[in-house]
Order: structure tokens, then C-alpha cells, then sequence
């Protein structure tokens, strides 16, 4: 079975990551609920739907929307989810009660480049004495697990969200981190088969 990796965060939240080896017949039960042309975004598609069901096996993938900002949503929030997709990978959490977001990244050297997009040159000072490429693709991991945790849009990465400290070392940690200037967040991260998987989850 392709699901690579599984924790139970809390009672009642959970995360996975599949490895999307199948063709797109594996996937025939998983409903499309949007038209996706390209062969492989269809698969990330389908699989990070499917783990849905393998993290909660009554989850009700048919009842799922998609608000203005992409990001999917039950309307009665009977669970909490968020869905990632990066190359052969596909991450999910899932939770009864808390708000959560998570996100998927394979270590890109094209992130150097970019990343005075979103990060502050405290954020920067940060990843000093590492390797740049992993802690910048870190750092914009954890944005993004924010960024679907607060789920509205019209977030600045740069301006919005602080990265205060970490606390571990580049395979494994807690990030400690600001939205908004009040809102205190605690993004875990690893560093799993390349890939950097984080996630965060708080009160509703």
C-alpha cells in the first residue's frame, strides 16, 4: 500500500502521505469533482482525495467544495482537512475538531532565487549556516501549511507571517511562528523521502 506515512497527531487528527504509484484506474471510486487535463495533476488529485479516506474512512469525499480561494472545505465542518500535492507525493491532515493546514515540498535550489519574496532578513538570518536551498524550502513550507490553515486569502507571506525560531535541526523541528502580529502558531515539520512536510493545527 502506498501510504508511506501516517501520525496520529491527537485523538482526533491525523496525517498521511501517499506515494502515488497507481494509474489513474486505482482511483476509480475517488470522485474528479473538477475538470484536470494534465494526466499527472490528475493523479495528485485523486490520491490526496483518497487519503482523505484512508486517514477517516467514513470522510464524505462527495460533499467536499471549493471556496473562491481554491481551498477545499466541508460546508458543516464536520472535519477539518487540508490536501497537498508535490511530484509523486500527495500529504493530508484531517481533523474532528481543529483548524489545520499542511503542505508538501520537494528541496528546490530555484527557491534561493525567490525567497527575498518571503522572508524577512530576520527569517533569513535564520537559515545562516545551513544549506540555503533546504531551509529556504522549509521556510516556505511552513508558509504555506499557514496560509491553508487560515484559508482566506489576501495573505502576504512576507508581511503576514513571521518565522520566530525553530526548535530541532533541518530533519526534524517545531517552528514557532506569528500571523497577523497576534496569532501564535506551532508548525511541525520533516524532512521525509526530499520532501519537507509540515503542518499546523489550532482551536477552530
Amino acid at each position: 500500500m502506498p501510504l508511506v506515512y501516517q501520525q496520529n497527531i491527537n485523538a482526533v487528527t491525523k496525517m498521511g502521505v501517499w506515494h502515488i504509484s497507481e494509474t489513474e484506474d486505482f482511483f476509480a471510486k475517488i470522485p474528479l469533482q473538477k475538470e484536470i487535463t494534465h494526466w499527472h495533476k490528475r493523479l495528485q488529485h485523486l490520491a490526496g482525495r483518497l487519503l482523505l479516506t484512508e486517514l477517516y474512512p467514513n470522510f464524505p469525499l462527495a460533499l467536499i467544495q471549493i471556496a473562491d480561494t481554491r481551498k477545499p472545505f466541508l460546508a458543516n465542518d464536520k472535519y477539518h482537512f487540508s490536501i497537498s500535492h508535490c511530484g509523486n507525493y500527495a500529504a493530508a491532515i484531517v481533523s474532528k475538531e481543529n483548524r489545520v493546514g499542511a503542505d508538501i515540498e520537494m528541496v528546490s535550489a530555484k527557491v534561493e532565487k525567490i525567497m527575498h519574496k518571503f522572508l524577512s532578513d530576520d527569517e533569513k538570518d535564520l537559515i545562516l549556516g545551513t544549506d540555503i536551498a533546504k531551509g529556504a524550502t522549509l521556510f516556505w513550507s511552513i508558509k504555506e501549511s499557514i496560509y491553508k490553515w487560515q484559508g482566506e486569502g489576501g495573505i502576504d507571506f512576507k508581511a503576514h507571517m513571521q518565522i520566530k525560531s525553530l526548535t530541532g535541526n533541518l530533519e526534524e523541528g517545531v517552528a514557532y511562528c506569528i500571523f497577523k502580529s497576534r496569532i501564535q502558531l506551532h508548525v511541525h515539520y520533516l524532512f521525509f523521502n526530499d520532501n519537507f512536510i509540515t503542518w499546523v493545527l489550532s482551536d477552530k
